[in-house]
């Protein structure tokens, strides 16, 4: 949706295929919604358009505080776009900006910081910093209004340098105090929220349209490796855990089966604040929160061959991974050996939460530990770089990469693309005639692995 008059036709009418993709602000009240607000449509004349909520921001404009603008999926263009900008964006909403700066960001991207800079500003109407400062307000006034950490503690889980910054901001978005968002919400420093949150950090994954969460907790059931993953609960009510390597330390992540309407139902537990951000990015990745089920279904829909799964199964998604690197390994050795690797070589928790136990050892532990020719070759190049399967990595670099290495055919690499690196558009199958799927290809094929 690129022009003003149908961008302003979805406002009209409350289209929420549209939430994420782009917001709209109301010159006369300084405030930017989401497109399926339900407030009064403002007349077209006062209205401005922006890509992004960080553009909006930039602008002057204040959060609407009926639709919660900075609660909504994000666009699902960032993950099926291979350019610069698209790989830009997945890295800022997993924190590297975050962590390594602006300079970080743009050298993972092999561009220079001014170069990124313009980019961004020219396609999104803000920049790097920008993006991550909208990521992080969003971060902290989720966990105001649904813990009971101290503001502090707040302030510097979800990425800000300083309280004095994290005030500013909140602020200026919300024109709010920090403690007055909290108020709101009705969340107070009691034992009761205290102890909850002790438990973990209870959290709304929104997404957009349909989803299938059977046929993602099918998927991931029947990958499970043990220590690491467990399922618990019987069909339509299971709850998927798990542990993860995080920048700054460890977390236990738990996902519930049942869809609550917009939004999955998700409880985190971190030994280190500052990994909150990264920890929802790999969530969203895992369970393809951000993909647009009704551009989707549409597109493969008109197939013929397709049109009876596809009408069976609205909003199915095509799972990617919580650790890119770790399903690398795992597709070169499968289930029974990662199991075996993870009791050898992986971390022991401090802490073992049921029948989560460990991590999953780095490639560097791996590299120079296993006799294995293909699993040394691989996990050495994870280690050292020559392998990068992080967010924001070129997809085609990658897979080339992968295909260089002793052990992994097309097919493999075909699915560590479709899956670690979250391409919508990658056939490991080689399905005849898959060409008419695009560009998604990856739903295609996982209608076709449903039964």
């Amino acid at each position: 949706m690129r022009d003003d008059r149908t961008r302003y036709e979805a406002v009209s009418s409350r289209d929420a295929r549209f939430d994420g993709e782009f917001f709209f602000a109301v010159e006369t009240t300084g405030i930017y919604c989401r497109p399926s607000c339900a407030a009064v449509t403002p007349k077209r004349k006062n209205v401005r358009f922006f890509p992004t909520a960080a553009a909006a921001q930039a602008n002057g404009f204040r959060a609407c505080r009926r639709c919660r603008p900075d609660a909504v999926p994000g666009s699902a263009e960032w993950n099926a776009r291979a350019d610069v900008v698209g790989r830009a964006m997945r890295m800022i909403g997993d924190g590297v900006v975050d962590r390594e700066g602006v300079p970080g960001l743009a050298h993972r991207l092999g561009y220079s910081s001014r170069q990124v800079q313009r980019q961004l500003n020219a396609e999104l109407g803000a920049g790097p910093v920008a993006l991550a400062r909208a990521q992080r307000a969003h971060t902290a006034r989720v966990l105001l209004q649904t813990t009971g950490l101290p503001v502090t503690e707040i302030a510097f889980a979800s990425g800000f340098a300083s309280v004095r910054q994290f005030n500013d901001t909140i602020r200026r978005i919300y024109a709010r105090t920090p403690s007055a968002l909290r108020a709101e919400a009705g969340t107070g420093l009691g034992a009761a929220v205290r102890e909850a949150t002790r438990t973990g950090i209870p959290l709304r994954l929104a997404h957009r349209g349909p989803y299938a969460a059977r046929e993602v907790f099918d998927l991931l059931a029947g990958e499970t490796v043990a220590r690491i993953e467990e399922i618990t609960g019987g069909a339509g009510a299971r709850t998927y855990r798990r542990t993860l390597r995080l920048p700054y330390g460890a977390g236990i992540v738990a996902v519930d089966e049942r869809s609550a309407g917009a939004w999955l139902d998700a409880r985190i537990h971190l030994t280190d604040l500052r990994d909150l951000t990264t920890a929802v990015q790999r969530l969203r990745r895992l369970f393809d929160l951000d993909a647009d089920p009704y551009a989707v279904d549409e597109r493969l829909g008109a197939d013929p061959g397709l049109a009876p799964r596809v009408a069976a199964r609205p909003g199915l998604r095509s799972p990617g991974a919580a650790d890119p690197e770790e399903f690398a390994v795992r597709t070169l050795l499968g289930r029974a050996a990662a199991e075996r690797l993870v009791e050898t070589y992986g971390k022991v928790l401090d802490a073992p939460s049921g029948g989560l136990t460990h991590l999953f050892p780095e490639p560097g532990v791996l590299a120079g530990a296993v006799d294995d020719p293909a699993l040394r070759a691989l996990t050495a190049a994870l280690a050292d770089g020559s392998v990068r399967l992080d967010a924001g990595a070129d997809r085609d670099e990658a897979e080339r990469a992968l295909l260089l290495l002793p052990g992994i055919g097309p097919a493999a690499a075909a699915l560590i693309r479709m899956r670690a690196l979250g391409d919508p558009d990658v056939d490991p199958d080689g399905i005849p005639g898959s060409h008419r799927w695009r560009p998604w290809r990856s739903y295609a094929v996982r209608h076709l692995e449903c039964r």
